[in-house]
This record gives C-alpha cells, sequence and structure tokens, in this order.
C-alpha cells in the first residue's frame, strides 16, 4: 500500500453513487467537493436542505457541472434516519460510498428526539441505523464501502455500558461523552468489518480519523475565554480541513484499501500529515465489547442487520 497519498491518487469514480453525512461543512462538504471533482454522483445528508443547498451550489462554483444532491438528514432523530433511507433505496440504483461522516462535539447533556444521550445518539446510534437501513443497496452494490469517521479521542476511554446513553447524568461530562461516541465509532468499524467478511459480502468497511482541524465541529468549545487564542494558533499549526479531509477520502477510494483498515495523518502524534493506515487503540478492536455493542445498537434503534447466523 502507497506510504504517501494525496488527492493526486484518488482514482476516477466516474458513475459512483457516493452518500456522506454531514457533508454541508467541514470535513463532509471537503470530501463532497473532492469526490465530486473526480465525476461521482454525491448525496449530500444534511439537516438543513437550505445550507445542503447552499453547499452545493459552492461546489458548482468550484466544479463545474458536478453531479449533487441534497438529502435532509437527522442523526438525532431515527424517524428521520428511517425516511432518509427509504428515500435513498428507492433513487439510488446502487450505493458505492457510504460515508459516515456527521459528528457533534463536547456538547452541554441533551437528548435526542429517540431518548439517547446526543452524542452517541447521534455521532453512532443514528449512523449504526442508518447503515442497516441502506444494507440492502449496498449489499448488491459490487466492490460497496462503508466509511466510518471516528477521532483520534476515542483514546484512554472505555464504554460503560450499564450508562450507555449516560442514564446516570451525574456521571457526564462533555468531552467524557465525545471519547465514548468515538470510541463506539470503531467498534462499529471493526465489528462491521467482520460481519461483512462472514457474511461473505463484495463489500468492505474502512474508517479513518483527521487528526486535529480546526473546523465548526468545535463550536460548543467557542465560549471558552481561551478559544480564540488557540484557534488562531491551530489554524496555522494543523492541517486546513481540505487537507483534514484526506484519510477519510482515502479510506473512501484507495483502491489498495482492505476490509477493516484505519487511516489518520502520519505526522507526529497523527495530528497532521498526508493519511497513512494507523492502529486504534486495543480497546476499539476488542470482539467482545464490539458484539455487546452492537446487539444493544439494533435493540435501541431497532435496527437488526448482519445478524449472526
Amino acid at each position: 500500500m502507497r506510504k504517501h497519498w494525496s488527492l493526486a491518487d484518488m482514482p476516477a469514480l466516474t458513475n459512483k453513487q457516493v452518500f456522506i453525512t454531514g457533508a454541508n461543512t467541514g470535513l463532509g462538504f471537503e470530501a463532497a467537493k473532492a469526490m465530486a471533482a473526480k465525476g461521482a454522483y454525491v448525496t449530500l445528508g444534511c439537516r438543513d436542505s437550505s445550507k445542503g443547498d447552499q453547499a452545493c451550489e459552492k461546489i458548482l462554483r468550484v466544479v463545474p457541472g458536478a453531479q449533487l444532491a441534497v438529502q435532509p438528514l437527522d442523526l438525532g432523530d431515527l424517524a428521520s434516519v428511517r425516511q432518509c433511507a427509504q428515500a435513498l433505496r428507492a433513487r439510488l440504483p446502487r450505493l458505492d460510498i457510504l460515508m459516515n461522516n456527521a459528528g457533534i462535539m463536547t456538547t452541554p447533556l441533551f437528548r435526542t428526539a429517540d431518548g439517547f444521550e446526543g452524542q452517541m445518539g447521534t455521532n453512532h446510534l443514528g449512523h449504526f441505523a442508518l447503515t442497516g437501513l441502506l444494507m440492502p443497496v449496498i449489499e448488491k452494490t459490487p466492490g460497496a464501502r462503508v466509511v466510518t469517521v471516528s477521532s483520534n479521542a476515542h483514546k484512554g476511554v472505555k464504554l460503560h455500558f450499564d450508562n450507555l446513553n449516560f442514564e446516570d447524568e451525574s456521571a457526564y461530562t462533555p468531552m467524557r461523552a465525545y471519547q465514548a461516541s468515538k470510541l463506539a465509532n470503531l467498534l462499529f468499524h471493526y465489528e462491521l468489518a467482520r460481519r461483512l467478511a462472514r457474511a461473505r459480502l463484495d463489500c468492505i468497511a474502512t474508517a479513518a480519523h483527521p487528526g486535529a482541524s480546526v473546523t465548526n465541529l468545535g463550536r460548543h468549545l467557542a465560549s471558552h475565554w481561551a478559544y480564540p487564542l488557540a484557534s488562531a494558533a491551530l489554524k496555522m499549526a494543523l492541517n486546513p480541513p481540505r487537507k483534514a479531509a484526506w484519510p477519510q477520502l482515502r479510506a473512501a477510494t484507495d483502491p489498495a484499501a482492505r476490509n477493516g483498515d484505519y487511516f489518520g495523518p502520519g505526522g507526529p502524534g497523527e495530528w497532521r500529515g498526508k493519511p497513512v493506515p494507523v492502529a486504534a487503540a486495543g480497546q476499539a478492536r476488542k470482539e467482545a465489547p464490539a458484539a455487546t455493542l452492537w446487539h444493544m445498537s439494533a435493540s435501541l434503534t431497532g435496527v437488526h442487520y448482519l445478524e449472526d447466523t
């Protein structure tokens, strides 16, 4: 596998169908723009359709003739997830790349429409359900990929299955909940890879993390007195969003990527640099908690797929 990778290495994506969650801003927007430039038909999943339309207009200014569509999606509402999946299944003849990109970070405690802790519900459970509901079209697409976007923040935390949604609210801190949701992303990724392999489907699961980049993902930190100074310094030191999206783009398009691969920046601490294969924390690769999380996620969302036989 090539050690150094950039957008110049991304293959043509002509006739490929791509769906990206959270694609109107940040890394999702950059991924949508890059794949549209390679000829893919990109559907942008967005909570606010008007913002999705604005994102399409921005992409069209730099990629004239880009093939784009907007699909409403609120990952914090399973009814919206089901409506989105139903619409995509009806409209798309195939789905080559599902990029589970959307996320929220370090929010105050809130509950989703279905009563889940906000960050776990949006970052993991919404994507778990979406992937399952789109599996019928993914399964019939040769060489399809499911890309899960996680974070280096998954390290140094464990999931507490007896308090997965912080039913005990006294244990809640914004960063701890964010870290837990990002660990859940990777546990899901590796378990999905295992289940796809067992089912012998012509589909792979890959994952990526962007390192560190200043996007609006960190908007809930903006009230801290040091945020303006830190943000300005980080913008100079870290990958801009355009390059921070490269790991997930490599995960989505590198022909050499294999089922279960995980990509991140190759620089010191995986903070910045060109995307390379990286290692997840050991906790993320353990099969027992991954299986437990899968079964809990299926029970909580009511979406069952790739079940053990």
